[in-house]
């Protein structure tokens, strides 16, 4: 066994809190860096959701970062970044080569074909989003997925749909190894307060990309016909789809009570997570959602539609409405709003169950045991 294992990834942003996967891959890198492995991170040039602010590239202990040549057309940046940080992992000197998502594993032949050990992480099927429904984006993340199974010594799943996925329609065995989430120091009211006028237990929170799979029209349609003098803060930056966040503001702009923050992050997140009376997820797609991991880590009462990839990770301790029906959401958060007591005593369990549950010390553990795994 090595300590100087050197790893190369790729298929995030870049290491910050724009995605999932970014988070992910900032999680297993920091760690990997800890224990003594080289770990180095194609990040994609130009910037991103988070807005050019967020630009200067962050420096993480032990963590090479390198920017690779990127197009920056919708479309065609993950594509163009996803080839050179194969390209260059292929050619650099890497015990194993991470890919991360679909989109990114259509190159993995590259490292592979170089002989070296490639490691792939489904975060979801992503053809299935709305954004990927047609077109060339489509066939490319469908094509990455066959790749992925072809030339991938192994796949990481986050889900047990996606793995059961994998084995219904490839034949592949797939490893389940869930996201992980920090136990965060809960943080008084104080931003949120000056900026949005926000208290603890006055507003529903949902926090998230603002895409039409994660639901939020639902939301906002369920939550016009509610009676209660609660705010909904929906928080998160547009991707891609810069249309559908005209489309959601225009759907709202009879209802005051509504509030959209743009992309946060900082003491601004923990605040909003550390004070909110219920956090949602109406989602019709999940890889494995890692804000609801967040919102439960900060002891919230969470309120989720009943795909697999929520209903597993909550299992009785949430609230869980049907996916997709308004008028059951609708019931659900008037529920929750008439009912106090019953969201305090969700809180009051979220927390420990979901620490205990999820443990990022422990995805590396298994992560790196795959890196070492003889064929």
């Amino acid at each position: 066994m090595k300590d100087k294992f050197a790893v190369s990834m790729f298929g995030q942003k870049r290491l910050s809190r724009e995605g999932g996967i970014e988070i992910v891959v900032k999680e297993l890198c920091t760690r990997m860096a800890r224990d003594g492995c080289q770990v180095t991170c194609y990040n994609r040039s130009g910037h991103h959701v988070s807005g050019a602010e967020y630009d200067n590239k962050i420096e993480y202990d032990g963590i090479r970062q390198k920017f690779v040549p990127t197009i920056e057309r919708k479309g065609l940046a993950a594509v163009s970044s996803s080839f050179f940080a194969a390209l260059y992992s292929a050619f650099g000197k890497y015990d194993v080569v991470h890919i991360h998502a679909e989109g990114p594993a259509f190159f993995s032949w590259l490292p592979k074909i170089l002989g070296k050990r490639v490691v792939v992480t489904i975060h979801g099927v992503d053809w299935q989003r709305e954004k990927w429904k047609s077109g060339f984006g489509s066939k490319f993340i469908r094509h990455g997925e066959k790749n992925a199974v072809k030339y991938a010594d192994e796949i990481i799943v986050l889900s047990k749909g996606v793995q059961d996925y994998f084995k219904d329609t490839y034949g592949r065995e797939t490893h389940f190894i869930p996201n992980g989430v920090n136990r965060p120091e809960i943080k008084e009211a104080k931003f949120i307060t000056e900026k949005f006028g926000l208290t603890k237990d006055s507003y529903i929170l949902f926090l998230g990309r603002l895409v039409p799979e994660k639901g939020i029209r639902y939301l906002v349609e369920a939550f016009e016909d509610i009676k209660t003098d609660k705010k909904l803060v929906i928080a998160g930056g547009s991707s891609d789809t810069d249309s559908f966040m005209m489309e959601l503001k225009e759907l709202a702009k009879d209802d005051n009570r509504i509030i959209f923050t743009g992309f946060i992050q900082g003491q601004m997140l923990d605040e909003l997570y550390s004070n909110a009376y219920i956090y949602t997820l109406p989602s019709d797609l999940e890889g494995m959602p890692l804000s609801l991991l967040e919102a439960m880590s900060y002891g919230n009462c969470c309120l989720v539609s009943d795909i697999p990839e929520c209903a597993e990770v909550v299992e009785d301790k949430a609230l869980i409405f049907q996916k997709s029906n308004v008028e059951d959401l609708q019931e659900k958060l008037q529920d929750a709003c008439d009912h106090p007591e019953m969201v305090m005593e969700m809180k009051k369990h979220a927390a420990d169950f979901i620490c205990k549950k999820y443990n990022w010390d422990e995805v590396v553990k298994e992560t790196m045991k795959l890196y070492r795994r003889k064929q």
